[in-house]
């Protein structure tokens, strides 16, 4: 991990937990808490500057997925902080944008969450999709398309992968914090 990829925004610098990985291709900004054995992947932009960005423990953020925030207004005084919970799976090339992720999501390849969206636990968002702002995904389901749509309950083998997801970006980010240079 190079430390010119970790900058500070008025003086607040990222926490990292235990057994994190960042690539040294991401960059992350200001305000932003990562779990223990967290793992963010190449060109990862995260700016927790004017709001704080949390990110849970087991959760994967994939290569060119873009985290950012809602300052706070007098329209809107708490702003919106981009809050992701455990075991998280974001696939390649996400933005989310002032949203709150719980437990056991996949958000599928280049999806869009944006401001105030809820996610609820165990949630599978399918590849492409749109969550518009203020909408809440109920746990147990997927959703696809854009604006995604409520698909189906989740079949038991779908609801299982969400954690197996997590588990094998944990195995990878392990392999790639013993890897010598």
């Amino acid at each position: 991990m190079q430390k010119n990829n970790f900058r500070h925004y008025h003086g607040i610098n990222p926490l990292l937990g235990k057994a994190v990985y960042v690539d040294e291709t991401a960059v992350l900004v200001g305000d932003i808490t990562l779990g223990n054995d967290t793992s963010i992947w190449p060109l990862v932009a995260a700016r927790g500057d004017v709001n704080k960005i949390t990110i849970g423990a087991r959760t994967n953020i994939q290569d060119g997925s873009v985290l950012h925030v809602t300052r706070k207004s007098a329209a809107n005084p708490n702003g919106n902080p981009l809050v992701i919970g455990d075991d998280v799976t974001v696939g390649h090339k996400c933005m989310l944008h002032g949203c709150a992720l719980g437990d056991r999501i996949l958000v599928g390849m280049g999806t869009i969450i944006m401001d105030g969206a809820t996610i609820e636990n165990d949630v599978f968002i399918g590849a492409g999709s749109l969550v518009p702002p203020n909408k809440t995904l109920k746990s147990g389901y997927l959703y696809v398309g854009n604006p995604v749509k409520q698909a189906r309950l989740l079949k038991e083998s779908e609801a299982k992968f969400l954690k197996q997801s997590a588990i094998n970006y944990v195995e990878l980010k392990d392999e790639y914090l013993t890897m010598d240079d």
